[in-house]
């Protein structure tokens, strides 16, 4: 069994989490049987002192 590796960019308009759950959700949609997901990178924009526009850098792995 080969395991592979696909980097990938989540956002949302709410938290990290959502933005990592939505790469998640939107690598599922193109790669069948993720078994795991290392979250690298995180950053968010700022506007008028608040955190807005939250990105997540992540590792998705799958088996094919």
């Amino acid at each position: 069994m080969y395991v592979k590796v696909v980097e990938v960019i989540g956002e949302s308009e709410s938290s990290w989490k959502s933005a990592v759950q939505n790469a998640v959700k939107d690598a599922s949609r193109r790669f069948d049987n993720i078994t795991g997901v290392e979250v690298y990178n995180l950053t968010a924009d700022v506007v008028d002192g608040d955190l807005v526009d939250f990105k997540a850098n992540v590792k998705i792995a799958y088996t094919e």
